[in-house]
């Protein structure tokens, strides 16, 4: 794409209407528009093989192609912004994009095989890279293989943090502290160095290795200021992972911190736990 709106070509003017429209939710006439969009994107005047792919992506995303073609669509997507620009957003998107429809199709594995593409040695960008391994860590779970799943929340909630994505590392460490609750071993390894050891697997298969308690301490201190900001609400499973990490691990005070709000708790598994 151009630099700037003043040296947009008239046929990236039409794809950032496209791409706003989508945005916005106003679907209406998308197909002809877009079909517009791509037959002009191969024309010898207005040839734009980036426009091209992204195109031809958000109509294999929007369902306007041919269903038993939209994974073979997504796969030439990424072949070819991988030939214009490889480690690119656009690039670790279209992956992201491909990697879902494995995985939606019930082809968890080819899944974790495109999420494997998406790494910073790659060059993608932090957003994408926590996105991808946020996603990679649920596929994990689903298959019982709860040590790599452990270690791609880890990686996923550092990434978003370093991308200044809150939320989205909010939601990695409560996922990861659901999982590291099972089991507690002052001998287990921490985090740090499960990531650095890390090797890569022939096959999947159902692994677990017991949490180090300083990483749930980290975690825990880390969410407590976030999450009591807000105390209300009917289903605080999150301000129950405190409760539960405060009696697994002995660490009074942090139950202590909400049972001296607990008159803002509307949750009444919460409260009951608080008070057991």
């Amino acid at each position: 794409m151009s630099e700037s709106l003043e040296k947009a070509t008239p046929l990236e003017l039409d794809m950032l209407i496209l791409q706003k429209k989508i945005s916005q939710g106003d679907l209406e006439n998308l197909s002809n528009f877009s079909e517009d969009i791509l037959n002009r994107s191969r024309t010898s005047d207005e040839r734009d093989h980036l426009i091209e792919a992204r195109v031809r992506m958000e109509r294999a995303l929007l369902g306007i192609t041919d269903t038993s073609l939209v994974g073979s669509e997504l796969r030439w997507c990424v072949d070819r912004l991988n030939a214009l620009c490889p480690g690119s957003p656009l690039h670790g998107l279209a992956l992201l994009n491909l990697a879902n429809w494995h995985r939606n199709v019930g082809e968890s594995i080819m899944s974790l095989v495109v999420h494997a593409d998406i790494s910073k040695e790659y060059g993608h960008p932090e957003d994408i890279i926590g996105l991808s391994r946020l996603e990679a860590a649920r596929i994990y779970v689903t298959l019982n293989d709860l040590d790599p799943a452990m270690r791609h929340l880890w990686s996923a909630r550092n990434f978003f943090t370093n991308a200044n994505m809150t939320s989205e590392s909010l939601v990695c460490s409560l996922e990861w502290l659901d999982l590291a609750l099972e089991e507690v071993s002052e001998s287990a390894p921490n985090m740090a160095s499960r990531l650095e050891n890390a090797a890569p697997r022939e096959t999947a298969g159902a692994t677990w290795i017991p949490s180090n308690p300083n990483d749930i301490v980290e975690i825990v201190e880390e969410l407590i200021p976030i999450l009591t900001q807000n105390l209300s609400g009917l289903n605080r499973n999150d301000i129950g992972l405190i409760i539960d990490s405060s009696n697994i691990l002995g660490v009074d005070k942090w139950k202590s911190i909400l049972f001296d709000r607990k008159s803002e708790i509307q949750d009444l598994k919460v409260l009951e736990s608080l008070q057991s």
